[in-house]
């Protein structure tokens, strides 16, 4: 498993006037946790940020699909590479 694996999600409906983004990544702490970085907001704007620590690689790849697989069944999709 990558340690700094990245993914960056969008849910866009300007119906609605919604641009959100949601960003996950997972990297190694300083002092050996592995850390799931949430990072949330309004496409454009500062956003929101939570890290969670885990002490297994394990354990945080599981939790990071789980929050993925929740926001992908809540409309969120990959970002597209042409914008």
């Amino acid at each position: 498993m990558p340690t700094h694996a990245a993914t960056r999600l969008h849910r866009i409906d300007p119906a609605c006037n919604m641009a959100r983004y949601y960003s996950l990544s997972t990297t190694p702490s300083l002092f050996g946790d592995i850390c799931v970085v949430r990072e949330w907001g309004r496409i454009g704007r500062p956003g929101r940020i939570r890290i969670d620590l885990y002490q297994e690689a394990e354990e945080a790849h599981a939790a990071r699909l789980v929050i993925e697989h929740a926001k992908r069944r809540r409309g969120y999709r990959d970002v597209s590479g042409n914008g």
